[in-house]
């Protein structure tokens, strides 16, 4: 008896010790434990759905503070004209630790450099909060309202969620104004024409036809020309001029050559001189007709020798190339 009265009050301090961690864990969590902070809303045009009191406020991960008060605009402001939009919206009201945040030029600054407000899930839950994060401000700017709001606002943007549903929708638009009848149509004219065109005695059969006559015809006429007896004759023709080259005659060859090109550089050295000495003729014509055939007479007699030269080796150079660059005489003439 006395065993059974000890087991049952050991039963009964447990239960009570755990009711009251429940109370506790309660009102821990039900509690507003943001002490220094300040009160802020946003408006929302879509829905916020999961979205509770005391659903996290945060920065990239970063818990900030927690929401206060979500309603209606309509509700928080009565006195306003229902007929316009801005009254439809959802207001968000949350309060933030301003300690948490280390901006040193507060929310105000910071809103004009593009934070906003936007609805986030977290994960599977489906529960939601508030994301604080700065996007561009000249495709999200600050929306004025025409009522005077009770605390700082952060201007709020569409959730990803959103804007996924929005670019949906656009989508869904642009595929309802497509007219599919006269695409089905089109389609079905295409493949006719195209059915047409590889039928019997069709332009695209007969292209087909020709294409593979031509494949044919030139598969046999590289049969016909031997590229593979081809390709080792000019293999033995390289070498042979490899070799020639290479060897005594084309030495002695490039050696005549050289030579060659020599004498007509020579040649060609002594033209300047010749023109020299003519010009300088030219104007001694003053001083008489004796000075002048005195002094034009050899130039002349050395002109002409050298031009004769330069005639008879550009002349050998042109009907007999192998003699004047091998040094042998010329080939005899045919009777």
């Amino acid at each position: 008896m006395t065993s059974a009265r000890g087991t049952f009050l050991r039963v009964g301090l447990l239960v009570a010790t755990s009711l009251a961690i429940a109370v506790g864990l309660a009102l821990f969590l039900g509690g507003n434990r943001i002490r220094n902070g300040l009160v802020f809303e946003s408006y929302f045009r879509e829905s916020v759905q999961g979205l509770e009191v005391g659903a996290p406020v945060k920065f990239r991960g970063v818990s900030l503070g927690e929401v206060t008060e979500i309603g209606l605009v309509s509700a928080m402001y009565p006195s306003l004209n229902l007929e316009h939009a801005p009254y439809r919206l959802v207001s968000v009201r949350y309060i933030i630790d301003l300690a948490r945040t280390g901006m040193p030029g507060g929310l105000e600054t910071a809103v004009t450099s593009g934070l906003r407000a936007r609805l986030a899930s977290q994960g599977i839950t489906g529960l939601a909060y508030i994301e604080l994060d700065f996007v561009d401000p000249a495709q999200y700017p600050e929306a004025s309202v025409p009522w005077t709001p009770a605390y700082d606002v952060i201007p709020s943007v569409p959730s990803t969620l959103a804007q996924v549903q929005d670019a949906a929708q656009t989508l869904l638009a642009h595929i309802n104004a497509v007219d599919l009848e006269a695409l089905g149509h089109s389609a079905q004219r295409l493949l006719d024409d195209l059915h047409g065109q590889f039928a019997e005695g069709g332009d695209a059969r007969q292209a087909l036809a020709g294409a593979a006559a031509l494949t044919v015809a030139a598969r046999e006429a590289v049969q016909r020309a031997d590229l593979p007896g081809l390709t080792a004759e000019l293999r033995a023709t390289a070498a042979g001029a490899r070799a020639l080259v290479s060897g005594p005659q084309g030495r002695e060859a490039l050696a005549a050559a050289t030579r060659a090109a020599d004498r007509l550089a020579d040649a060609a050295a002594k033209l300047p001189a010749l023109v020299t000495a003519l010009e300088a003729a030219t104007r001694r014509t003053s001083s008489g007709v004796a000075d002048l055939q005195s002094d034009l007479v050899p130039v002349l007699r050395d002109a002409r020798a050298a031009a004769a030269n330069l005639r008879d080796t550009t002349e050998a150079l042109r009907r007999y190339p192998a003699g004047v660059l091998l040094g042998g005489p010329p080939p005899r003439e045919g009777p």
